[in-house]
């Protein structure tokens, strides 16, 4: 391994290139840990904070995960969400009963919160108005990779399960389906990619300046009244979103054109 001093690459990205080719190439298997700073420095014949700034770049990219006290290693493969927010409902109602289970979601806290601006704005009511926020975190089995609130309107939870600080056996649509006397019908996604706030850096266990992959989920009724909001957090680097659908085929033309008719 070696850099090109005459390049018009910086030294420590071109240090970041070949160590990103020798996790692609498979010479150190995820999960592997890495030859220290010093080795590495050593190896390219430059100073250690060169290095430093290579893994820090990389660390950023989701490719490196660095352990105090242990070292530098090849982070796991990255955590595909096969579904937007929608994935939630499932093809069919019920479809994801089993939805607790299979995403580790642990239940952090229930209760009354200033809503933020965009939560606000999503009902219709004031920045800090106090609703009720059910907050989750959702992990692997070896770090957090999501961290999430649901919102409600206190008129529409007074005295209801939702207000209790427990999990349900089933998708929390349904619990708040029951809950509120109303029927979930459409919905929107919106996603974003921002800087994350300590807070989400902390708990996601990412530096701070680890670019976040943010959603914003509003829930409607017939009527296009919020029943839900929604909020997820991920970690950009290392969550892919992917979405499968269909595309319809090209509509019969109506009145087609009979061209030249010779008679």
């Amino acid at each position: 391994m070696q850099i090109n001093p005459g390049a018009a690459e910086f030294p420590h990205r071109q240090i970041a290139a070949q160590l990103k080719d020798r996790v692609r190439r498979g010479d150190w298997a995820p999960g592997e840990r890495l030859p220290s700073i010093p080795a590495i420095a050593e190896l390219f014949g430059v100073a250690k904070q060169t290095v430093q700034r290579a893994v820090d770049q990389l660390r950023v990219e989701g490719i490196l995960i660095t352990k105090p006290g242990s070292g530098t290693y090849v982070r796991g493969t990255r955590r595909r969400l096969n579904r937007l927010a929608r994935g939630r409902y499932g093809g069919f109602r019920g479809y994801h009963t089993d939805l607790a289970a299979r995403y580790r979601q642990q239940l952090v806290s229930v209760g009354r919160a200033a809503a933020p601006p965009e939560v606000a704005d999503a009902f219709g009511v004031a920045d800090g108005t106090e609703l009720l926020c059910r907050r989750h975190l959702v992990r692997t089995e070896d770090s957090p990779v999501e961290v999430g609130a649901s919102w409600f309107l206190p008129a529409d939870t007074a005295g209801s399960s939702l207000e209790r600080a427990e999990a349900f056996g089933r998708p929390l649509y349904q619990e708040a389906e029951e809950a509120t006397g109303r029927r979930y019908v459409t919905a929107t996604d919106t996603i974003s990619a921002r800087q994350p706030s300590r807070e989400e850096a902390e708990i996601l266990q990412i530096r701070p300046d680890t670019p976040v992959l943010h959603l914003l989920h509003i829930a409607y009724d017939e009527r296009r009244k919020p029943i839900e909001v929604a909020q997820a957090t991920w970690p950009g680097p290392m969550t892919t979103l992917t979405e499968e659908y269909k595309i319809p085929a090209p509509a019969p033309d109506p009145s087609p054109d009979p061209g030249l008719v010779l008679g």
